[in-house]
């Protein structure tokens, strides 16, 4: 399968599980974790990115991007879990 297949050229959006995905959520997900485990990055950057890659965790799950990769970076796996797990205990 090619990524035209999932969203055309012509389409910015589509809907997974329920959730409507923005095109490059992927790509943000991923610029923003290397910023993130960056260790010569700021402090007010890797905020900012911690603060975009928790926005877009829903839209990963709604992809089943977790189902299949684990994120290596220790620090951000468990922001991660850590927000998903607070996320659950709110419902």
């Amino acid at each position: 399968m090619r990524a035209a297949d999932i969203l055309p050229d012509d389409v910015d959006t589509g809907e997974f599980a329920g959730t409507v995905i923005r095109k490059g959520t992927v790509a943000a997900f991923l610029a923003n974790a290397e910023t993130f485990s960056d260790p010569g990055a700021s402090t007010a950057a890797k905020a900012i990115a911690e603060f975009h890659i928790l926005e877009a965790v829903p839209a990963l799950q709604a992809l089943g991007l977790f189902a299949v990769m684990e994120v290596r970076d220790p620090n951000l796996r468990h922001c991660i879990a850590d927000w998903t797990e607070a996320g659950r205990r709110e419902r």
